[in-house]
């Protein structure tokens, strides 16, 4: 059953939660690095969790994490790990604030190299969700092959976010996700 046929079927107040990031989030391009690099924490820390769990928490992860600021990220020192593992706001999960930090870290390498985190994972396009996992797992820390997928479908990278039958498939497609530009 696909995320686009279960959420009429919730009851408020999930029902508005889930629709919000399904009309309007779930599958759009992302083109700022912060934002990407957000969208990358989000999934991370989504890991043997509800999505729902990480959207009610989403506001306290931008202001846990400096709105998603991939400098002030990998910046982040001791003080700023114990400052993230008290927060209740957030999942305090060691492995997943250091993965967070690290990424950050990493993405700074791929901006100089490239330019833009997109402008990396543009220039990794195409792939196969299983060479992207390889490329990320060699890129990143705590992206295993679900994280992956969720993240590239979920920022356009990979098809699969909505169903062709969905009112949102065609307003996606109308941003031109890379998934859907032929190679």
């Amino acid at each position: 059953m696909s995320y686009c046929s279960v959420i009429p079927s919730m009851e408020e107040p999930r029902r508005s939660l889930h629709k919000n990031y399904h009309d309007k989030h779930y599958g759009f391009p992302i083109h700022d690095d912060d934002e990407l690099f957000g969208r990358l924490i989000m999934e991370i820390n989504q890991a043997g969790l509800s999505w729902e769990t990480i959207l009610k928490k989403e506001e306290s992860f931008r202001k846990a994490y400096s709105n998603f600021n991939i400098k002030k990220v990998a910046a982040y020192k001791e003080s700023d790990r114990e400052r993230l593992m008290n927060d209740a706001g957030i999942i305090r999960n060691k492995l997943k604030i250091n993965a967070a930090i690290e990424n950050a870290k990493a993405i700074l390498t791929l901006q100089k190299e490239f330019g833009s985190f997109e402008n990396w994972l543009q220039q990794q396009h195409p792939k196969t969700k299983e060479e992207w996992v390889k490329l990320f797992k060699k890129t990143f820390k705590f992206t295993g092959g679900e994280i992956v997928n969720e993240f590239l479908m979920s920022t356009g990278y990979l098809p699969g976010a909505h169903a062709p039958s969905c009112p949102v498939y065609n307003t996606v497609l109308k941003k031109k996700p890379l998934w859907a530009k032929k190679s």
